[in-house]
């Protein structure tokens, strides 16, 4: 695939649009089945008899196998077509959703979620890949928001949709209704991508072993995996049980949350390719970071409210979005300008395994604070993960600092004259 953008702003080839569409629309499918969880969180707790700490582990079971995934493709992810590489991991995608919609235990649900997560969990990393190949630095925000608009369109159409499936046919039937959706876009994959090997090129090291270890021996790259693990980890560390507090300690009913997924997911709509071209015309750093104070203000807030009505629980839930979203997308962007071409795939693999792992620790960690004394009772405890999200979102705004310092000096090293000849010295006077 030729990258044809030269600048910002130049307008996107009819191709470039549909790559943006169906790495979106992967995204969306791939989004969706870990998203899920969260809203299926109270239906299959009550299901399948699991407690907090249970239900906790069975969501952070989809990140750990994705991150262990992440690292054993990272010295393969740079060898071959990009193109083959999603459309492999994308077939076993759904073979893995196929498994959790059939699940029907504890241990059947963590085994169909492990082997969901070991090829799921790689093709956000290939798709980034895919967008910094093929785009310059001042359009990856524009084409990031998009293609994460995923996100927001699982949130307004995926999420709704799968509650009234689960509240009509069972918390299964979201699951098949996802796989049988993917089945539709591997043909568009497999027919019109086009191949994606400009990287081949760039290839000296053919041993993956050691291309794995070369790309994590670089202080840079492990200063860039660092920050993104962390923007992870405060992240998602809420979110396995955002439905459990509506639901329990907001008194929000099980047919009221699609309303809340839904509206907010319109809310992100908005905001994904808002903040996406806002990052590519200011600093990204500093949008990051007013981003980061404004998440921070708003999770202490939600997880400390009482019951109130419907609509202030919806303003809150876009509120808080607007924070996530503006930091994803920034720090995402400006990261993406560390790797070289040679090392993209591997960078974007481990970076993603350990931004996987990373929400698996705060899912399973999530899991161990939050107390719940029956199946009905309140969630004890939930503020508490409020708290320690600011001390982690303040730690993530410095390790991003410290990327974009790292991004300056890249730009400074490539804007100097390739060779510089040094002026002869003047012959001393006698």
């Amino acid at each position: 695939m030729k990258n044809k953008n030269t600048a910002a702003g130049v307008s996107f080839s009819a191709y470039q649009k549909f790559a943006i569409a169906i790495l979106a629309i992967t995204q969306f499918t791939v989004v969706l089945d870990f998203m899920v969880m969260s809203p299926l969180g109270d239906m299959l707790i009550k299901s399948l008899s699991l407690t907090p700490s249970q239900f906790g582990f069975a969501v952070s079971a989809y990140a750990f196998s994705a991150g262990a995934a992440g690292l054993l493709t990272a010295g393969f992810a740079d060898k071959y077509d990009r193109k083959k590489l999603l459309l492999f991991f994308y077939c076993g995608f759904i073979v893995g959703t196929v498994f959790c919609g059939l699940a029907n235990s504890f241990v059947t649900l963590m085994a169909a979620r492990i082997v969901t997560g070991l090829f799921g969990g790689v093709i956000g990393a290939i798709s980034m890949a895919i967008v910094t190949d093929v785009f310059s630095l001042q359009q990856r925000g524009r084409v990031m928001g998009f293609v994460q608009m995923g996100l927001g369109v699982s949130q307004v159409l995926g999420i709704p949709v799968g509650l009234y499936l689960a509240n009509a046919w069972g918390w299964q039937a979201p699951f098949m209704a996802i796989a049988a959706l993917s089945f539709m876009i591997a043909p568009l994959i497999m027919i019109r991508m086009q191949p994606v090997t400009e990287h081949l090129a760039f290839q000296k090291e053919h041993n993956a072993f050691r291309h794995l270890v070369g790309t994590v021996a670089k202080k840079e790259y492990r200063m860039a995996f660092t920050a993104m693990a962390l923007l992870s980890l405060g992240g998602f560390m809420m979110m396995p049980f955002s439905s459990a507090y509506a639901i329990n300690n907001l008194h929000v009913t099980q047919q009221q949350l699609p309303l809340i997924f839904m509206i907010s997911g319109i809310g992100t709509l908005f905001i994904m390719p808002a903040v996406g071209k806002l990052s590519d015309k200011v600093d990204k750093f500093k949008l990051f970071t007013a981003a980061s104070l404004w998440m921070g203000v708003m999770v202490v807030v939600y997880t400390n409210i009482p019951a109130l009505p419907l609509w202030i629980i919806i303003a809150l839930n876009i509120m808080m979005t607007i924070g996530i979203m503006g930091r994803f997308i920034p720090a995402g962007a400006l990261t993406t300008a560390i790797p070289d071409m040679k090392d993209r795939g591997a960078f974007m693999s481990v970076s993603s395994s350990l931004q996987q792992v990373s929400g698996g620790v705060a899912a399973a960690f999530a899991g161990l604070v939050v107390v719940q004394k029956d199946q009905f009772s309140p969630l004890e405890h939930y503020n508490i993960l409020g708290y320690i999200i600011v001390v982690i979102l303040a730690i993530c705004v410095f390790m991003v600092y410290r990327v974009k310092m790292m991004v300056e000096r890249k730009a400074q090293a490539a804007a100097a004259p390739a060779n510089i000849v040094p002026e002869p010295a003047e012959e001393p006077v006698l």
